[in-house]
């Protein structure tokens, strides 16, 4: 495993919620990243953002990591979830707030009423 893998693996089963983003939570540095902070923020949700722009193997590392081509990437419990499609799709169908719930995330949100 090089530097990089070891590092991303740290950050990933050392944080219940981590994001691996283009840019920060605070400033997001493209759309799709922005989406997943905003879902993220909305659920009330405890997480880490890494920029991934911070580094080049960093960059391509988290990519390699996860065998996924796209950033951003949510980890849950040490659990690759998606990209920011994959995310919106689970926000609008009610299911990412249970996923949480399931994994034993907080969150802050009020629940999704069904119906």
């Amino acid at each position: 495993m090089t530097a990089i893998n070891e590092w991303i693996d740290n950050e990933v089963k050392t944080n219940d919620v981590v994001v691996f983003m283009k840019g920060t939570p605070a400033f997001p540095q493209c759309g799709f990243s922005g989406q997943v902070v905003q879902i993220l923020d909305y659920l009330g949700v405890e997480y880490k953002g890494v920029n991934v722009l911070s580094a080049d193997d960093l960059r391509q590392g988290i990519k390699d990591y996860s065998q996924w081509p796209t950033i951003p990437q949510l980890y849950v419990k040490g659990e690759f979830v998606g990209g920011s499609d994959i995310i919106r799709e689970m926000f609008q169908a009610g299911e990412l707030q249970s996923f949480f719930g399931e994994k034993g995330v907080a969150t802050t949100a009020p629940a999704a009423a069904n119906g």
